[in-house]
């Protein structure tokens, strides 16, 4: 492994980003150690270089949008995180004499949102993943960086923030230790997600997420390299989960809690090889794992070389996305050309009868994922906000009844899925006028590099109209307009409004996390939220 300076990649919000340091892991290396080696240094501040702040700054709107989905869930009593929660709170932590456990097992324990009682880690994490995955509204990243050829354009979602908190709470650690261990994690799976697709080979994106879970957790709590490269041999070679959990008609709780129960047998994972457990090694390497099963390599070779920074501005999450508001964010264009055409053409919000019909063209995978047929009458909200007709036909009907336009105006928030808003008669009257469509090669030689999508409708009035292409709807991080902030301030109102009587206090009580001291982060999550 070695460390050396590279040029930048203008991508996002990296944009003018001064030189970066990374760390450089090639194929021919085990690479396992080498991002265990990494998130050990990460984490105790041994690179020369330091993030910048720019990036802190991203990093802290990701994590308090991911605590505004996780309370707002819990709030209303949403079934896979209530389950995971009680679980948790079922398995208390108690504290091992020294001789009977190592650093690890002696820690002080974790805690759930919501909760004061200390819990085993691995269990705080699968709840506190899940309550921020719950909604499917937080951040996305679409593992592209095309300067470096690196665009494999795996998923990946920053569902995995409360692994770090629960490391920091479980060791008695600061705010910046937390900050950083979220950064470390992000950075792990962010750069897995653009040097590996998952989804070709129907693996679950968590994967990636559950890598950088077990790095990071073991870092953080004191793991040795070898302890860390066990722990993501364990994660590997025991824990792969398929897309089979999000196949269906109907989706169920797997589809939301995959990030979760990932990142708990992640925890598990680290937390064995600490007491002496030994996984396979060298597991990116190993010709019977997945990477090189799927992607065939002469021997001691992995199919990829990873880059993971160190400082400096180009870290993965620069260039990772804001969903504004409940929507898979494949649709995110489509909303973009709605509201555009809306703003553009106010007519269109005098009468829905005048409305004749509505055109979707779209890329793979978008196509196939948002516009299976299947989902064309969802009724379950895990279903709903995968349909593309369901989340544009609703848009839609917003606009039509509040007659207005705008990203702030037609937000899509947990009511708009409610079972009787689900068959609500103008909605599904809408849906059947909406047609999808794949654009072919020329959409899908777009993505991941933006979410080129057009929208046209025909009216009775106004004819035919056209969005035009979109690439970089508001919260892509591509998108150069000055909206995001002010969106992201109202997502945030209207989802811990839901779930707090003081939304301004729970701002507080999770910004400037670097600020937080060691035992303020142990109470973080010990705020009451309404209905548990």
């Amino acid at each position: 492994m070695k460390s050396t300076p590279l040029s930048f990649c203008e991508f996002g919000n990296r944009r003018n980003c001064e030189l970066s340091e990374f760390v450089i892991l090639p194929a021919d290396t085990n690479q396992a150690r080498g991002i265990a080696q990494y998130a050990i240094d990460f984490v105790k501040k041994k690179f020369a270089a330091e993030p910048s702040a720019k990036v802190w700054q991203r990093l802290e709107l990701f994590h308090l949008d991911s605590v505004a989905c996780g309370v707002s869930a819990l709030a209303l009593g949403c079934n896979a995180p209530t389950v995971l929660r009680c679980e948790a709170l079922e398995y208390p932590f108690s504290r091992l004499p020294a001789a009977e456990g190592g650093p690890e097992v002696r820690g002080r324990g974790a805690f759930c949102l919501g909760s004061n009682i200390a819990v085993k880690p691995e269990k705080a994490v699968v709840a506190n993943s899940s309550a921020v995955r719950e909604w499917d509204a937080n951040g996305t990243n679409f593992g592209y960086d095309s300067a470096r050829g690196h665009t494999a354009g795996e998923f990946g979602h920053n569902d995995f923030y409360p692994v770090a908190i629960a490391a920091a709470q479980h060791r008695g650690l600061d705010g910046a230790a937390a900050l950083r261990g979220m950064l470390a994690i992000d950075e792990i799976r962010g750069r897995l997600a653009e040097v590996f697709s998952l989804k070709s080979y129907k693996i679950d994106h968590v994967v990636h997420g559950a890598i950088a879970s077990a790095t990071v957790y073991g870092a953080m709590c004191g793991a040795t390299v070898d302890q860390i490269e066990s722990a993501i041999g364990m994660v590997v070679a025991h824990y792969v989960p398929f897309r089979a959990i999000r196949h269906g008609k109907q989706l169920s709780d797997s589809k939301g809690a995959s990030a979760a129960i990932s990142a708990e047998v992640a925890v598990l994972s680290a937390k064995r090889a600490m007491r002496g457990f030994i996984g396979p090694t060298d597991i990116f390497r190993n010709p019977e794992a997945i990477f090189c099963l799927f992607e065939k390599q002469p021997m001691g070779r992995s199919p990829f070389d990873l880059l993971l920074a160190t400082g400096g501005d180009d870290f993965a999450v620069m260039g990772m996305h804001f969903k504004l508001g409940l929507y898979e964010h494949q649709s995110a264009g489509a909303i973009q050309g709605a509201i555009d055409l809306l703003m553009r053409h106010p007519q269109l919000l005098e009468s829905p009868e005048q409305l004749k019909s509505v055109r979707i063209t779209i890329y793979e995978p978008a196509f196939s994922i948002i516009g299976d047929p299947a989902k064309r009458n969802p009724r379950t909200r895990q279903s709903a906000d995968h349909s593309m007709v369901y989340i544009i036909a609703t848009l839609l009907r917003k606009a039509f009844e509040r007659k207005v336009a705008g990203w702030k105006e037609l937000m899509l928030l947990p009511a708009d899925y409610d079972d009787a808003v689900l068959v609500n008669p103008l909605t599904r009257q809408l849906m059947n006028r909406i047609e999808f469509r794949h654009g072919g090669t020329e959409y899908d030689a777009k993505y991941p590099d933006g979410i080129p999508t057009k929208l046209e409708v025909k009216h009775e009035k106004l004819g035919h109209l056209s969005s035009g292409l979109v690439m970089y709807p508001l919260g892509h991080a591509r998108n150069r307009g000055g909206e995001l902030l002010a969106a992201l301030e109202h997502k945030f109102a209207a989802l811990t409004e839901l779930a707090v009587s003081d939304a301004n206090a729970l701002r507080i009580r999770f910004k400037d996390l670097s600020d937080k001291s060691a035992s303020e982060i142990c109470n973080i999550y010990a705020l009451p939220i309404r209905g548990i």
